[in-house]
C-alpha cells in the first residue's frame, strides 16, 4: 500500500474513533447520568460497555469497529 493511503487511513480512523467516543460519552451523560458520561469520556473502554448496556447498539458497534480499524491501520503504518 502507498504510504499516503496508510497515513490517511490512520488519520481518518482515529478521527472517527474520537468522534464516536465523544458522541457515546455525551449520549450516556444525557441518557443515564452526568457522572457516567464523564467516566466514559475519561476511561475509554467504559463507553462501549455502558453503551451496549443502555441499548446504544450502533454507537457501541461503531466504537469497536473504528478502534479495531485504527489498530490495524497503525500496524500497517509501522511496516
Amino acid at each position: 500500500m502507498s504510504d499516503r493511503i496508510v497515513v490517511g487511513l490512520v488519520v481518518v480512523t482515529f478521527a472517527l474513533w474520537v468522534t464516536v467516543h465523544i458522541t457515546l460519552a455525551f449520549g450516556l451523560g444525557r441518557r443515564v447520568s452526568f457522572g457516567r458520561g464523564i467516566a466514559a469520556l475519561v476511561v475509554p473502554p467504559l463507553a462501549p460497555y455502558w453503551g451496549f448496556r443502555e441499548r446504544m447498539w450502533i454507537r457501541g458497534g461503531l466504537w469497536g469497529l473504528s478502534a479495531v480499524t485504527y489498530v490495524v491501520a497503525l500496524v500497517l503504518a509501522s511496516r
